[in-house]
């Protein structure tokens, strides 16, 4: 079975939910973690992994909070999952180095590299804007 990770899912989440509030300042990680019934300190964890990789902006002080770094339109679910969790991958035979004994023999990584591309590629292709839609 193909599954995002709990982060992945914190983190899309999240960002729609900033989504939701883009262009009205910032948002609280306390506030989104109890929107959502989010751990908190996962969440802290989360929303600074997204800070560090440019998807959002932080601000410190009593106003402070978390903003999209740019317009949901301009963001894709793909970014956001891969900054939190690295490259998707179903099986780790479709990386170049990731081989096994069993790949002189081994009918099956092309094609499974052809569907990763697919998810990779529908995953780039849907924005935030699209989710929060």
């Amino acid at each position: 079975m193909l599954k995002l990770s709990k982060k992945a899912d914190y983190a899309l989440m999240a960002v729609n939910h900033l989504a939701r509030h883009y262009g009205e300042g910032a948002c609280c990680a306390r506030d989104i973690a109890q929107a959502y019934g989010i751990p908190a300190g996962l969440l802290a964890k989360v929303l600074q992994r997204l800070v560090r990789k440019g998807l959002l902006k932080s601000q410190h002080g009593m106003n402070g909070g978390y903003t999209l770094a740019k317009p949901p339109l301009f963001m894709s679910a793909l970014e956001v999952i891969h900054a939190v969790d690295g490259p998707v991958m179903i099986t780790s035979c479709i990386t170049a180095r990731g081989e096994c004994f069993q790949t002189p023999l081994c009918t099956v990584k092309e094609p499974l590299r052809r569907v990763n591309e697919r998810i990779v590629n529908a995953l780039n292709s849907l924005s935030i804007a699209e989710i929060n839609a």
